[in-house]
């Protein structure tokens, strides 16, 4: 609850709303609210305990699932996770950010084969396969994990083959980024 009063707080003072911002991409994908995007984001937290909660950052020294307080831009929130010690990023997309995010491999998963294959070159993995009926959500974990293993035994990610990501490093800057 101290982490809800801390962002009614933050997004007080300049004026803001924590209830409804999802960004220009989010809206013209369809999203009306940020709850809208909230519950996908709780949806794609699995079953697992959350272990800790880690301010903006901070050095991550808890194993299993934890969560970052960041804002919801992703460069900036990824930036917190790799200052926090995120070695390789898993970063979901639906629309299809190009986020490359160096120093840190960014793996983008694509969330639905019309984006994968527009975007191929900068995608590294379809999970638009589940919903086409082609792979299990256990099929497409395993595809994830292997891929995850992969990147970090050398392999690069997409961003990196294309040298992009160097200028996505954002620390969070003041203000009221949501």
């Amino acid at each position: 609850m101290d982490l809800i009063y801390r962002w009614e707080n933050y997004v007080a003072i300049y004026q803001g709303s924590p209830n409804n911002n999802p960004s220009p991409g989010n809206k013209a994908g369809g999203l009306t609210t940020i709850l809208e995007k909230s519950l996908g984001a709780a949806a794609k937290g699995g079953t697992t305990n959350l272990v800790d909660v880690y301010p903006y950052a901070e050095k991550i020294t808890e194993k299993g699932f934890v969560f970052m307080d960041t804002p919801g831009y992703d460069p900036a929130s990824i930036t917190g996770m790799v200052a926090g010690g995120a070695n390789i990023a898993c970063f979901t997309t639906g629309r299809g950010s190009v986020f490359g995010c160096k120093p840190t491999p960014c793996l983008k998963l694509a969330t639905n084969t019309t984006m994968f294959e527009r975007m191929a070159g900068d995608m590294d993995i379809n999970c638009g396969r589940i919903v086409d009926g082609e792979a299990t959500i256990q099929e497409m974990g395993q595809d994830i994990f292997d891929l995850i293993l992969a990147t970090a035994s050398g392999e690069l990610s997409k961003s990196e083959k294309l040298g992009i990501g160097s200028d996505e490093f954002v620390p969070w800057t003041v203000g009221a980024i949501l």
